[in-house]
């Protein structure tokens, strides 16, 4: 990086982490992530403006130029934020660093979204449950049942584990927050244009690639992190979470999903996957895991732990490798 060096980037994630852990989520009218979803969306009005007839082939050119011009943008305008930043006085660029970092994650935030629908679960409350959980999957949720609506919270957090902690705090390691910038802006990319629908089969595609692409290495270590945090648990099997991974991680749509998905339903001895509803359209999804018990409304709980387990783990590790530097 070339403000900072590995000692200061180091430093900064760590402190981007605490502040996440104790704030949050900012303002979110003002959120960096929200911000980048309205570009996302003024670029993809500009880019499909002419659309009625194009070739598939034409279609998936927009889509890498809306790719590309996106994760660009987000990458320079940070950069070009900590520059000035730095220039003003040194450590107005180490804060400015840190804060964007901190909201590329959202431990805190995947927190207490879970809760919001564990919360209403477990005092019986199934509509309100459903509600709060339509806030976080794009299933539909309105006939869900118990057991559903603790699945489709499980499988969020699981999944998020990489999408929201993991993989920004790995490029935030390598590039400081113009890296985790990009991450982020692929990532909200993939959000609303990855789709395999009439729509975004083809101008979605580079963008659901891209971010398989970078969530590729997170992914497995995000894996390796829930079967250490797993020992530490006593509601939790390191060695189920292992075996579940390489049995059925390979069976997910994604090449990425199904890592944490599956290591988390090893470890709390569930099953995940099953059939969703998104519009009247029905998706069988492959089941992970081993039903050793009912899935309860606990295990929301469970997942929020081992998310919190694995951000533990990576601040640890982040600590060692800091004290060593120094």
């Amino acid at each position: 990086m070339l403000f900072f060096s590995i000692k200061e980037i180091l430093i900064m994630v760590l402190a981007a982490i605490i502040i996440d852990f104790i704030i949050g989520d900012p303002n979110r009218r003002t959120h960096p992530v929200l911000l980048m979803g309205h570009f996302i969306k003024f670029m993809e009005k500009r880019v499909l403006k002419h659309r009625q007839g194009n070739s598939h082939k034409l279609e998936f050119v927009k889509g890498l130029v809306l790719t590309t011009v996106v994760c660009c943008f987000a990458f320079i305008f940070t950069w070009g934020l900590i520059l000035i930043a730095t220039m003003i006085h040194p450590w107005l660029g180490y804060v400015v660093n840190t804060w964007m970092i901190s909201t590329t994650i959202a431990i805190k935030g995947l927190k207490d979204a879970a809760l919001l629908v564990y919360e209403p679960l477990k005092a019986g409350l199934l509509p309100e449950a459903r509600k709060y959980v339509g806030y976080i999957v794009g299933r539909k949720t309105d006939a869900l049942d118990e057991r559903e609506v603790t699945r489709a919270a499980v499988e969020t957090v699981s999944e998020n584990i990489v999408d929201a902690v993991v993989s920004p705090l790995f490029y935030a390691v390598i590039g400081a927050a113009p890296l985790a910038m990009m991450y982020r802006a692929t990532n909200t990319l993939d959000s609303m244009v990855g789709y395999r629908n009439e729509m975004y089969l083809y101008f979605g595609k580079s963008s659901a690639r891209w971010d398989d692409v970078l969530n590729w290495i997170p992914a497995r270590l995000t894996g390796g992190c829930i079967v250490v945090c797993s020992i530490l648990y006593p509601f939790a099997s390191a060695s189920m979470a292992l075996k579940s991974i390489l049995t059925f991680a390979h069976k997910h749509p994604s090449p990425n999903s199904g890592i944490p998905e599956s290591a988390v339903a090893g470890a709390l001895g569930i099953e995940l996957g099953g059939v969703n509803d998104y519009g009247g359209v029905v998706s069988e999804r492959a089941r992970m895991g081993w039903p050793q018990r009912t899935m309860k409304p606990e295990d929301i709980q469970y997942s929020i732990k081992l998310l919190y387990g694995v951000s533990y783990l990576i601040a640890g590790g982040l600590c060692c490798v800091i004290l060593l530097v120094i």
